[in-house]
């Protein structure tokens, strides 16, 4: 009984990658046949002629003549099947290329962003350490080298170089001669004779930015290999992608081949009824001239071809320039005062020149100082739009000499930003958009109330009439990245923002406040959800914005969900006069606003542009550090600048159970000594912030291992005790709430409860310490107030013997807050239950006897009330009356005394006695 095979394939006009695919399957399954394609190209069939009797190789006709059960297929996605194979046979592919087909059953795929198939395959060669000969070698390094241009190409990765590496080493011993051999191989008559004619029909175009060249010609006797020629016109004219277009009589053979993630040569063969991959791909077209192909591929490169990276998308909009007539001192200042390279210089809106920081320290050390700029600049008028691809930066920089590249409306030539060597080098390790709009606009959809996302959407539609591009920014977009829903949105207006949401109001209803000097306005809409009149709007030009609360809107798609009013700011840079200075702003663009927060988690930016709608931004990788868990500052000096940041980080870390990156750690603790140096009040905000989080100890802890709570203030300790304290304080908080207690601390009041308990060991005058290093508020120095005066009667709280009435005393003149802190804080077991019972108890404990009745006894208002009453409350508390007549009845005796008062103490001391 003859047993089923197990066959290797490849694709027609088979390479190298694909001949090594082939034989490194081979010798991980050797029991598998290697069955050769019909077609090779030229190269891989004279390597063959030589060597192919040290190779497993057979032709189709020479298979073993059994059912095939099993289909080993590398380097393709579509083959021809051999004979004897059926759709019962089950296949495994091995490619590089991502899957592009719909797998039937007992099918699978398995590939991975290498430079080529042979590459996975020789991984697993060496990992079951599977010998080679010396032709074997040479042959996967031929395919290694060939699919990635000797390791050129842009797909390349370092494992396809390990694995060169690999075969180069003695034990494999690739031969580099016999490879150069047949990778530059020359050509032959007729295909010298039909390049010929390629190069002179070649015909060049830009699509999207990106240059192409369609080359035909016509040789009906031709029968050679035609994918060489695509490398030699490619390598002649340099572009993005080249299309060889052949009329060889019944057919139009179309090869093409592309350098350029812009240009799918896949997606155009396909459509012309071929295939391939993003970099080569072929097809044959029957039935239609050579100009009618040419034509159609035309409009498939018209429609498809996009450049990867526009220059909007790295550029810095908020273009400054200088002009002609500035002085080189003055010119000099501007970019210390930015950090920036250089400057475009501008006369009446148009380019004349650029001048770059090299220029200004030449020209100050020649004494030059008070020269105008444009002696010493580099004249010239050099620009791209928003809408070019990289490619067309690259050459005018390349022309122009310049680093910085004006960036010009091409409809109104007006000035609209600027784009740098910088922003080009960035791309090499983040392409943008970092994340589909699609897969964002889901997000928000999913996470947001849809009154919120129509607002938002109103505001875009308006910004976008206005010409501003419009972004939401920061935490927003962190948090949406992580599905934690947040409806507080910052937007950020590349123009002006005030503007804006004036317009909005005029639109729309509410009205505006705003804030001149820093370019913000905030959005509100009426409380109760109808709109205001359109002159309703206000602005404030010296002071801050105050809060409000969430609005409803209901003038706005007729939603009525709560959601925030929206803030609105002016894209803006800033720039610190010294360490820990409040920053100076001017306005900007959205990179550089970006650039100028915190950390790369809170540099993301989502476009609200109808035509961007839902676009991410990434410029600083804040995507990859958010996927690794890592907290990075920006650039060194970020901490230097602003000192507060350093509790951020911590408070940011802890939240998300992320990891400060160690190089921002070492800024950490290189900018501690500037923390006392800091305004109270943004220090005592950034605390407020950390002990507002779900678990604040987290955070606390981390900054006493940082040595950050020592540079704030000796007094301000934190250990295992407080940790156990604010647990125990959340968990008898909730658990009066959910007794009913009506005087449950309320939440918010949560960090000044926390701040109390960290000063509760301290001395006393720890207290106004603190208060001079954090300015805290009114009210949590009452609290503090209170607490002290109550841990004065902890030794009275914990006597043996204790009426209720003296519990009552001691605790009826404090805060419920100072209460709470305290009994959490006391580890006195009697403490706390007496306090428990005043809370239980006690303090729901009320007299019946009032002022009214007093007076119907005969006595006069006065002093003796107070004392009258508070005598009763004493009796009523430890169980001497139990009713208004007993209340009544002693108030008569202490009457007829005559001295309240000290019957009212005689009765304490007897209290106490008993």
């Amino acid at each position: 009984m003859t047993t089923g095979l197990t066959v290797i394939l490849t694709h027609e006009h088979a390479d190298f990658d694909a001949l090594a695919a082939m034989l490194a399957t081979w010798k991980l399954n050797p029991q598998a046949v290697p069955i050769l394609p019909g077609q090779l190209n030229r190269n891989v069939r004279e390597f063959l002629t030589l060597y192919r009797s040290a190779l497993p190789f057979v032709a189709a006709a020479d298979a073993p003549p059994r059912r095939v059960v099993h289909a080993l297929v590398v380097d393709t996605q579509s083959f021809a099947p051999p004979r004897r194979m059926s759709a019962q046979t089950s296949v495994e592919i091995v490619d590089h290329h991502a899957l592009q087909i719909t797998l039937p059953p007992d099918w699978t795929h398995t590939g991975d962003k290498v430079g080529a198939t042979t590459t996975l395959l020789v991984e697993r060669l060496q990992n079951e350490r599977i010998p080679l000969t010396t032709i074997e070698a040479t042959c996967l390094l031929l395919g290694i080298y060939e699919d990635t241009g000797t390791l050129t190409y842009s797909a390349t990765t370092a494992r396809d170089a390990a694995c060169v590496a690999w075969l180069l080493q003695p034990a494999q011993g690739a031969n580099l001669e016999v490879v150069n051999r047949f990778l530059h191989h020359s050509l032959t008559a007729e295909q010298k004779a039909l390049l010929d004619q390629l190069i002179a029909n070649s015909e060049p175009f830009e699509f999207g930015s990106q240059p192409v060249i369609i080359a035909w010609a016509s040789l009906p006797t031709f029968n050679d290999e035609i994918s060489t020629l695509a490398h030699r016109v490619r390598d002649f004219y340099e572009p993005a992608a080249v299309f060889l277009l052949v009329d060889l009589g019944d057919r139009i053979q179309v090869v093409a081949r592309s350098s350029s993630d812009a240009v799918d040569v896949g997606v155009i063969a396909s459509a012309l009824g071929g295939g391939g991959h993003r970099r080569a791909a072929a097809a044959l077209v029957r039935g239609r001239s050579l100009r009618e192909v040419r034509t159609t591929l035309v409009d498939l490169l018209q429609q498809h071809v996009r450049p990867s990276v526009t220059v909007s998308e790295i550029m810095s909009r908020g273009l400054q320039t200088l002009s002609p007539d500035m002085t080189i001192a003055d010119a000099a200042a501007r970019m210390q005062r930015f950090g920036f390279e250089g400057f475009p210089v501008a006369d009446l809106s148009q380019v004349v020149g650029m001048l770059t920081r090299g220029q200004v320290d030449r020209a100050l050390r020649h004494g030059l100082a008070q020269a105008p700029v444009a002696q010493v600049m580099s004249k010239g008028s050099i620009s791209v739009a928003p809408e070019d691809g990289i490619e067309v930066l690259q050459r005018r920089m390349i022309e122009s000499g310049w680093g910085q590249v004006p960036v010009v409306n091409r409809q109104t030539g007006a000035l609209i930003g600027i784009v740098t060597r910088t922003d080009l080098i960035k791309l090499w390790g983040t392409p943008l958009p970092t994340r589909p709009a699609a897969d964002m606009n889901t997000k928000m959809e999913t996470l947001l109330p849809a009154a919120l996302i129509n607002l938002v959407r109103r505001a875009g539609e308006a910004a976008a009439d206005l010409n501003y591009p419009m972004y939401a920014v920061g935490g927003f977009v962190r948090d949406l990245l992580l599905n934690v829903p947040n409806f507080d949105i910052d937007l950020v207006v590349e123009g002006d923002a005030i503007g804006l949401a004036r317009r909005l109001a005029s639109l729309y209803g509410g009205r505006v406040r705003s804030h001149k000097r820093f370019g913000t306005a905030k959005w509100i809409l009426s409380a109760d959800g109808k709109a205001e009149p359109a002159d309703a709007s206000e602005q404030s030009s010296e002071e801050e914005d105050e809060e409000y609360r969430p609005a409803q809107i209901s003038g706005v798609d007729g939603a009525a969900p709560p959601v925030p009013s929206l803030d609105f700011v002016t894209a803006r840079t800033e720039f610190y006069e010294h360490p820990t200075a409040l920053p100076t702003v001017e306005r900007s663009s959205i990179k550089l606003d970006l650039h100028r927060r915190d950390f790369t988690i809170n540099t993301l930016a989502i476009h609200l542009d109808p035509q961007h709608w839902g676009e991410l931004l990434d410029f600083y990788d804040g995507v990859g550090d958010l996927n690794n868990g890592i907290i990075r500052v920006l650039h060194s000096l970020s901490f230097i600048e602003d000192p507060t940041r350093i509790l951020r980080a911590v408070r940011f870390e802890q939240r998300f159970h992320f990891q400060i990156e160690a190089r921002t750690e070492q800024l950490i603790a290189d900018a501690l000594d500037l923390l006392p140096k800091v305004s109270p009040a943004r220090v005592r905000h950034e605390l407020e912030l950390i002990l507002e989080e779900a678990e604040p100890e987290l955070a606390l802890a981390r900054l006493q291992q940082m040595q950050v709570l020592a540079h704030l203030n000796a007094h301000l300790v934190y250990d295992r005790w407080l940790a156990d304290r604010f647990v125990d304080l959340r968990h008898l908080r909730m658990d009066r709430q959910l007794a009913g207690d009506s005087q449950t601390v309320a939440g918010e009041e949560l960090p000044r409860l926390y701040l109390a308990l960290m000063l509760f060991r301290q001395p006393a005058e720890a207290d106004q310490q603190v208060h001079e290093r954090l300015r805290l508020r009114h009210d949590t120095m009452r609290l503090l107030s209170d607490l002290r005066a109550l841990q004065r009667h902890l030794a009275d709280l914990g006597r043996p013997l204790l009426r209720a009435s003296q519990i009552d005393e001691i605790l009826r003149p404090i805060s419920a807050a100072a209460r709470l802190v305290l009994r959490v804080a006391s580890e006195s077991w009697l403490v706390q239950q007496r306090m428990d019972l005043y809370e239980r108890n006690l303090k729901q404990v009320t007299v019946e006897l009032d002022g009214h009745r007093l007076r119907k006894l005969g006595l006069p208002p006065g002093p003796l009330y107070r004392q009258i009453l508070q005598a009763v409350r004493a009796a009523r508390l430890d169980g001497e009356v139990h009713d208004l007549a007993g209340e009544m009845a002693l108030a008569r005796r202490l009457a007829e005394r005559g001295d309240a008062e000290a019957q009212s103490a005689e009765y304490k001391v007897q209290s106490a006695e008993r």
